[in-house]
């Protein structure tokens, strides 16, 4: 079991040691359900209480924090808790699911398809018609790749993704398991007889830049002429929807159960909260911030946030909440 000393530990992370432990390290834990074998974070005023009865040996700390270290428990303080641990989780992070071939004999892999140096191809996989695979691609098993779509360097495709025709996917981004990319756009129009709905063709595709990560059951849909586009460094949770022809800006977060409609336009750096919504042909600007659950109808200026339904600034709609509050107690 791979293990180290908290003084390994703290040259990781360039901290301050305050006290010592003699406990080798086999992993990290939540605060309240660690064991001594284990480090832990703290990285709010809330959760300090609960140092004195964790079983944690070592804690992480940001160093606006007071914590005391105990009989052989040790403190590292450090800048931001979070990001610390983040380090301390790669040292301990499992490796890969492993293949025992590069490529599957039961992987289905068109003549035209080109195939980059270092790629790994699962069981069941399909690589269809003039697809082309950077350097590094890993494709995990029943992963299905269609006609015409470029995949960039040293990607990562888990299990279930599709991946339509005609896309075009950056360096080093991870899609996770059961995404969908590149179906069609939710289009339709009533009959001239009223009678029924018309389909309306989307014949355009989906361009992806780098170190994007999608995760599981999300769906990014083609546009209906042109593209629709997710910028370099967006991070997307599981369970979102991402519409035909929206527009996604660099460094975007859109956590689960959040949507975007048709030809929405984010700036960069924005942040959309969990099960928040919004309205078609709405842009919101750079490094603005929508509230979890929030409905966004009209257009968000540059680094506001806005909350509730419909989204308002977060100000004002903290005043009526208040208000609501009040008026119900009397």
């Amino acid at each position: 079991m791979t293990s180290y000393t908290i003084q390994e530990i703290n040259n990781l992370l360039k901290g301050e040691l305050i006290g010592n432990t003699t406990q080798p390290i086999e992993g990290p834990e939540q605060l309240q359900n660690a064991k001594k074998q284990h480090i832990t974070f703290i990285g709010s005023h809330k959760y300090v209480k609960y140092w004195a009865d964790s079983k944690a040996s070592a804690v992480l700390v940001n160093d606006n924090l007071t914590v005391v270290p105990d009989e052989n428990r040790a403190v590292i303080k450090v800048k931001n808790a979070d990001l610390a641990m983040a380090k301390v989780l790669e040292l301990f992070n499992p490796p890969a699911p492993a293949f025992e071939s590069d490529i599957h004999p039961t992987a289905v892999i068109h003549e035209t398809a080109t195939i980059g140096e270092g790629c790994k191809i699962g069981a069941n996989c399909y690589v269809g018609k003039n697809v082309s695979l950077g350097k590094g691609v890993i494709l995990y098993p029943n992963v299905c790749v269609f006609d015409e779509t470029t995949i960039g360097d040293h990607t990562i495709v888990w299990s279930g993704t599709v991946i339509r025709e005609r896309c075009i996917i950056g360096n080093h981004c991870i899609f996770h398991t059961n995404v969908s990319i590149g179906a069609d756009g939710f289009g339709y129009r009533p009959s001239d007889d009223g009678r029924g709905l018309v389909k309306i063709p989307q014949i355009g595709n989906v361009i992806i830049g780098h170190h994007v990560e999608i995760g599981a059951n999300s769906c990014v849909d083609r546009a209906k002429f042109s593209s629709t586009i997710i910028g370099d460094g967006c991070k997307i949770d599981n369970l979102v929807q991402i519409a035909h022809n929206s527009v996604m800006g660099c460094s975007c977060i859109m956590a689960g159960h959040s949507g975007l409609a048709g030809s929405v336009t984010l700036g960069d750096g924005v942040i959309i909260g969990g099960s928040a919504s919004i309205k078609d042909h709405t842009t919101i600007h750079s490094g603005a911030t929508v509230g979890a659950g929030s409905g966004v109808m009209n257009d968000v200026p540059a680094g506001q946030t806005v909350l509730g339904y419909p989204a308002q600034d977060s100000r004002e709609m903290l005043k009526q909440w208040v208000a609501m509050r009040r008026l119900t107690k009397k």
